[in-house]
């Protein structure tokens, strides 16, 4: 049987970042990582909207605060040595009424709880900054900016195998047990044994956790994104990123203008149930991974809890009038022939029993191993301090 001193499961930007952690840490050390896809960085770390997050939204102490704050740094530090392009380009917050003037309030006493540098303006400084977006408030966070994701974990996976990594792709974990000594994975390549493992699944994580013993009680719940690009519009449409002010109770951040780092402009995402944990197409059924949302309890409690959210995010994937009313509230000019069909993605959604959506990053330490069971955004942007984390909880 083959052998390893450390396996990782799952080549997205953590799974990479963890074994160029580790590489620093012990050098000599055999590493594995097992990638089920083709190529790496194929899900959640490919299809994002690009932007490094300097941490506005995120609850004070959580782990999706500070490993942000610090993953901003990491992330342009990273850009800067590897030549990969970037751009601090800022965020608007924009506020259109009242209720999300007041709401905006408490986001940027967050902000400020969690360091972050951050702006208020009024409706007219906000004007002036961006002559095509409506607001009567806005905060201004100049820390924010925009990267390509998919190329910075090229960039990892490349420089991993230099270093001495082994990539194995189209290759799943199957099965496989925690033992005394270390783990047995069984895969669709053949059995291995390793000294210890982290397991970086993503829309998996769950079941992964699961194949290996670890009491997990949540469920991994599929929400696809759906964006658009946007077409017919002068290249100085906006500057900054322009945000929408986010409900508070819950953890997406609404539907969103981007600046791209090749050029051009999105919009998105929206959240709508994914009827498969790969569904990036309408289109796209799983019945097991339907059985698997619909089956579970939380599932339903948190449909009770966020009925008419969840019928207005259905709505406006399946008219496209209704979704623009999104993109029209702050930017008016865009029109419904601008709106062209974009990539989607899929965001790993853990769901307590309860129906609560867990928002902070969950890891699950067992003897020999460490899942990475809620990684959803902002991970990209906080994958290096994350697999910092990750590398001194696995080895402590």
């Amino acid at each position: 049987m083959e052998t390893t001193d450390f396996a990782i499961v799952g080549g997205g930007i953590v799974g990479l970042a963890t074994g160029l952690r580790l590489q620093a840490l012990h050098p000599g050390a055999r590493i594995l990582l097992l990638e089920k896809e083709s190529a790496v960085a194929q899900h959640q770390s490919g299809r994002n909207s690009g932007v490094i997050h300097a941490g506005v939204y995120y609850a004070p102490g959580s782990h999706k605060a500070r490993f942000s704050a610090q993953g901003v740094t990491a992330t342009k530090a990273f850009c800067d040595e590897q030549q990969i392009p970037y751009q601090l380009c800022g965020k608007l917050i924009v506020a259109t009424d009242a209720a999300e003037t007041e709401r905006m309030g408490a986001l940027e006493t967050r902000a400020r709880a969690n360091g972050i540098v951050i702006e208020r303006l009024t409706g007219e400084e906000a004007r002036k900054l961006e002559p095509n977006i409506s607001a009567v408030a806005a905060l201004l966070s100049p820390s924010t900016g925009i990267v390509d994701y998919g190329a910075v974990a090229m960039r990892m996976a490349q420089l991993f195998q230099e270093r001495g990594g082994l990539i194995r792709l189209a290759t799943r974990v199957t099965g496989g047990a925690e033992t005394e000594a270390g783990l047995t994975l069984e895969t669709t390549r053949g059995a291995l044994s390793a000294g210890k493992a982290v397991f970086c699944g993503g829309l998996h994580a769950d079941r992964l956790a699961r194949m290996f013993g670890a009491a997990v009680e949540f469920r991994i719940v599929p929400f696809r994104g759906e964006y658009f690009a946007i077409r017919n519009q002068p290249a100085d449409l906006v500057q900054h990123l322009i945000y929408p002010v986010p409900d508070p109770a819950r953890p997406f951040l609404g539907v969103h203008l981007t600046r791209k780092i090749g050029g051009g402009f999105t919009v998105g995402p929206n959240a709508v149930l994914a009827m498969a944990r790969e569904g990036y197409h309408k289109t796209d059924v799983s019945l097991a991974d339907l059985r698997d949302s619909l089956g579970y309890a939380g599932f339903w409690r948190l449909m009770r809890r966020n009925l008419g959210p969840a019928l207005g995010e259905l709505s406006g994937s399946m008219l496209r009038p209704l979704y623009l009313k999104k993109v029209q509230k702050y930017c008016a000019r865009i029109r419904l022939e601008d709106l062209v069909p974009y990539k989607s993605g899929v965001r790993a959604q853990a769901v307590a029993p309860d129906g609560r959506l867990i928002d902070d990053f969950v890891f699950v330490r067992s003897r020999h191993s460490l899942h990475v069971c809620n990684a959803p955004s902002p991970a990209a942007t906080s994958a290096i301090p994350i697999a910092e984390h990750i590398v001194e909880a696995l080895t402590a």
